[in-house]
């Protein structure tokens, strides 16, 4: 297998992170977005909408982070994803808000920081302590997003919540939110999300 990424984005890492979780051998391409090569012809024609991740295995092409945890997970097996219509369904419910609420709150905060992103700090922070309020109301008796072992939902999540701190999206009053970060980091095969403390271009 062969994965397409670049080392801050969050979306790459959620792939890379569940690859080495399931001792997955591959290789690492790392895509050099600040010269654009992501929107370069050959990238392109990997991904024609210019994104990482992208995941080669043995000639199938998978672009989307949250693509690639599905792939992942229904050719593995392992319970990463449940086989049940409620369980399943649960799961697509935080697939879902990863690529909603996740990446509108505490993703969208980073790249203010990061990026210069023109967006309102103001209004992506309190969107972010909205979620971040719902999930550790969530949490409340719970180690994982759905059931009793960690799925995909927790894999997508992960790298935006423990990156948030970077978008000055402040975690000290989300005692189960951190607990929840803390159990992800303890998988075995767990590899750890870049933060740039310095800014992107460093």
């Amino acid at each position: 297998m062969k994965l397409y990424h670049h080392p801050l984005s969050g979306n790459a890492h959620r792939a890379r992170l569940f690859l080495s979780l399931l001792g997955l051998p591959h290789e690492l391409v790392e895509v050099d977005l600040m010269a654009g090569a992501h929107k370069r012809p050959e990238f392109l024609t990997l991904n024609p909408f210019g994104q990482v991740p992208v995941l080669e295995d043995d000639g199938i092409v998978i672009p989307d982070s949250v693509a690639i945890l599905v792939y992942l997970a229904k050719k593995q097996g392992g319970g990463w994803l449940p086989e049940d219509a409620q369980g399943a369904a649960a799961v697509q419910r935080w697939l879902s808000v990863s690529t909603g609420d996740l990446a509108f709150g505490p993703a969208a905060a980073r790249l203010i920081t990061l990026l210069g992103a023109r967006l309102n700090p103001d209004e992506v922070i309190t969107r972010s302590h909205t979620l971040l309020a719902r999930l550790e109301a969530h949490l409340d008796g719970r180690d994982w997003l759905v059931g009793t072992r960690p799925t995909i939902a927790d894999i997508a999540l992960y790298p935006y919540l423990y990156g948030a701190p970077e978008g000055n999206v402040d975690l000290a009053a989300y005692p189960r939110v951190r607990a929840f970060l803390a159990r992800i980091e303890g998988l075995p095969g767990f590899v750890p999300f870049v933060r740039n403390k310095v800014g992107l271009f460093a």
